[in-house]
């Protein structure tokens, strides 16, 4: 066989850019041309709670869910859903470990591009008590899920102080939307 692939793109005015997968809701999600009215935070919360960090080389199941409720509520109120939907990206192109990301081409502009989607109304910049929060809290997750470490890790924070539970997927998805719709009750999001 010669030549490319043939294009799945649609034509027309409903035109999108790559395939579509289906979302736990029953939704089409394109990954490549991600769009706002796209993104439902049922979807988010259950493929967050089903995924488990570190490409899941922990000693016990710790989903990027619980994660990143624990990253929400150690940084300011303000910042506090940006911090809650920061691994959003990751409920659509799945949990990249950190060491393999930035050598995937084009990994990161998909990423990007579906978190303009995600925040929406949000301000598109991670604010810096985000990305600290979510440094600080590897040396919680280091100390507390994972095993013995063949050399240092030379974290850029201190530990948050954080107690990491272990939540069943069904328990992080509940607190990952409990957090949510508190902050949007709040007026921190859109509900």
């Amino acid at each position: 066989m010669s030549g490319a692939a043939p294009s799945r793109q649609v034509m027309g005015p409903d035109a999108r850019r790559g395939d579509w997968m289906q979302t736990v809701t029953g939704r089409q999600f394109w990954p490549l041309d991600p769009r706002p009215e796209d993104i439902f935070i049922e979807d988010i919360a259950h493929a967050l709670s089903m995924m488990c960090r570190f490409g899941g080389h922990c000693q016990r199941f710790y989903s990027v869910a619980e994660h990143s409720v624990l990253v929400s509520e150690n940084v300011p109120p303000q910042d506090a859903l940006w911090a809650l939907l920061h691994d959003a990206s990751e409920a659509y192109i799945a949990d990249i470990v950190r060491p393999a990301k930035r050598f995937i081409d084009g990994y990161k502009q998909m990423e990007a591009n579906i978190m303009a989607a995600v925040c929406g109304d949000l301000p598109y910049a991670e604010p810096p008590s985000v990305k600290r929060a979510d440094n600080a809290i590897l040396a919680d997750e280091a100390a507390q899920i994972m095993g013995a470490r063949p050399k240092d890790w030379i974290l850029p924070e201190p530990p948050l102080g954080i107690q990491i539970v272990g939540l069943s997927p069904a328990d992080a998805k509940k607190a990952f939307l409990a957090r949510y719709h508190a902050l949007a009750s709040a007026g921190h999001a859109d509900a």
